[in-house]
């Protein structure tokens, strides 16, 4: 009884002040003996501390950091200056202490579930502090928004973006690593940007970027990835226990690289860089990748140097002067360049392979299109193309839609594309259920949908979830050329709703009369209007600028 009341006084003083009440149970540690068990005592004592600052969301140093700026503005309210109270504004920000707790969510909670909780407390805490400030930096931007057309259709990227869940442009990247030869980015995760995007948030885009003759260390990923070859020419090598292979790749070629894989990439074109679209899988957390180099520099620290001297040199059985110096010997980081005489030493790898090949690389853009005419094509490779797909479920397409053409309408039954454009421009509209139809289930009305619609340019990505009907126009100025991954791939069903080969032309004439409400005859008469199938001249922009106006007008 005595115990279980000392336990209880302990948890109660660590709930209230957890900093003080940690230095007091490390002060009884100090009496254990011998020190394995004081060192026990002491890690159950910071064990009990992070449970109690986790269930309350905010850290001792947090709380030490609120009392001291409750503390500064009393005394700045008390002096009455205004320019004591832009100092303690200065001296405390409450910003710094938003992004700091959500990097502590970040850092300590594992699995998206609790770090979604953390970050939501997060929200709640500073949401009173800082929405005053932002509700008054979006009245002063729609009165900017006012002052011409221009300005609305300069801004409206930015303005469209961040209300479309489905768009990241081109900054939305985080870079991973970079040198002077080329960097390595990856895509925010998804469910940063909306909880609409929970189903993909286990998969991450990356973007890979070297100039020509370069070369990129040894390493592995915790996550199996796919590469599609945007520019350039290069040759991967992956190495195994008793041997290597090597395969050299060009534009519009696919690979699949198993997680754990230790490999190292040759930019090899003599002028053109090297660019590369990555899909990305974690095997050990969902959404979270680890890259890992056995051989690094300044920029990439060797993860040998985290083993102890003396467990390397056993393993490696050289001595102490020798190891040093291998592990010192390069300081130029991950990507670095290479002569030409090493590069054609590297190149001579395995022919490429052609378009229905099962192992190695898949050479996409060889083989015939699946969809094509004057105004556009688009190829895919599914698993049951290549076999190597058929684990991740995912399958590569490419879509060159000509300058003034559409890709028309249509959805997939079961695949959700992130996509990312690789050239050019133009926009994407989506048709989505509209963001308040549970309150409209409850008041009994029917469903409701609304549009969704972003500019796309060189860099930006766009998803496309399975059901939701796609719009893709490319500009009359360029072409738009697009790279999509697709998520659950098997068996899936792309359908259109305008062309020649549209599924509405496959109604019975008592449902499309039923549906539209009009002579069967006559919906058919304007459903094949359209002589083109899957892509067809866009809109032109005269209508463009008629619709952007009314619009702007909130017409």
């Amino acid at each position: 009884l005595l115990a279980f009341a000392s336990v209880s006084k302990a948890s109660d003083e660590l709930s209230r002040d957890p900093t003080r009440a940690v230095r007091r149970c490390e002060q009884q540690c100090k009496r254990q003996e011998p020190y394995f068990e004081e060192h026990l005592c002491r890690q159950r004592c910071q064990q009990d501390r992070v449970e109690i600052e986790g269930n309350a969301g905010i850290t001792a140093n947090e709380r030490d950091v609120e009392r001291e700026y409750e503390r500064c503005q009393e005394e700045c309210r008390a002096r009455g200056s205004g320019k004591k109270q832009w100092q303690c504004q200065t001296r405390h920000p409450r910003e710094h202490d938003y992004t700091h707790c959500l990097k502590k969510c970040e850092d300590r909670q594992e699995g998206f579930p609790r770090q979604r909780q953390c970050k939501l407390r997060c929200e709640e805490k500073f949401d009173q502090r800082r929405g005053g400030h932002k509700r008054r930096e979006g009245e002063r931007g729609h009165r900017k928004g006012l002052n011409s057309l221009d300005n609305h259709s300069n801004n409206n990227k930015k303005a469209k973006g961040s209300d479309n869940p489905y768009y990241f442009d081109s900054q939305s990247f985080e870079s991973c690593y970079a040198t002077g030869e080329g960097h390595m980015k990856v895509l925010q995760r998804f469910s940063e940007k909306s909880d609409l995007l929970l189903g993909i948030d286990k998969f991450r885009v990356g973007f890979y970027e070297a100039n020509p003759n370069t070369f990129m260390l040894p390493h592995h990923w915790d996550a199996d990835s796919v590469l599609f070859i945007i520019k350039g020419k290069a040759t991967v090598t992956f190495l195994k226990q008793k041997n290597r292979e090597t395969f050299n790749l060009e534009h519009g070629d696919v690979l699949m690289i198993p997680a754990g894989t230790t490999a190292y990439l040759t930019s090899t074109h003599k002028s053109e860089k090297l660019q590369i679209a990555e899909l990305l899988r974690p095997v050990n957390t969902p959404g979270r990748y680890q890259q890992f180099f056995g051989i690094g520099g300044e920029e990439s620290k060797s993860f040998f140097n985290s083993f102890s001297t003396e467990i390397l040199q056993a393993a490696m059985n050289i001595p102490r002067d020798q190891l040093g110096q291998l592990l010192k010997q390069h300081k130029k980081g991950t990507i670095v360049k290479a002569s030409q005489e090493q590069v054609r030493a590297l190149a001579h790898g395995m022919p490429r392979r052609q378009f229905g090949a099962s192992k190695g690389p898949f050479s996409l853009l060889d083989g015939r299109p699946q969809m094509s005419n004057e105004h556009g094509e688009f190829y895919e490779v599914t698993p049951n193309d290549y076999q190597l797909l058929e684990d991740l479920d995912v399958s590569v397409a490419y879509c060159d839609i000509k300058q003034g053409s559409m890709m028309a309408r249509h959805y997939n039954s079961r695949t959700t594309f992130i996509v990312l454009v690789e050239e050019g421009s133009g926009y994407f509209e989506i048709a989505r259920p509209h963001s308040d139809n549970e309150s409209n289930k409850k008041q009994g009305s029917s469903q409701r949908y609304e549009k969704v619609r972003s500019p796309l340019s060189k860099g930006d990505v766009f998803v496309v979830p399975a059901g939701h009907p796609l719009a893709l126009v490319a500009s009359e100025n360029e072409s738009l050329r697009t790279i999509g991954f697709g998520i659950n791939a098997q068996d899936n069903q792309r359908n259109f709703l305008a062309g020649q080969d549209n599924i509405i032309n496959q109604l019975d004439e008592e449902a499309m009369e039923l549906s539209f409400n009009m002579p069967a005859r006559e919906v058919e008469e304007m459903f094949q209007k359209q002589q083109k199938s899957y892509f067809m001249t866009g809109p032109k922009r005269q209508q463009n600028a008629l619709i952007s106006l009314l619009e702007f007008a909130g017409l």
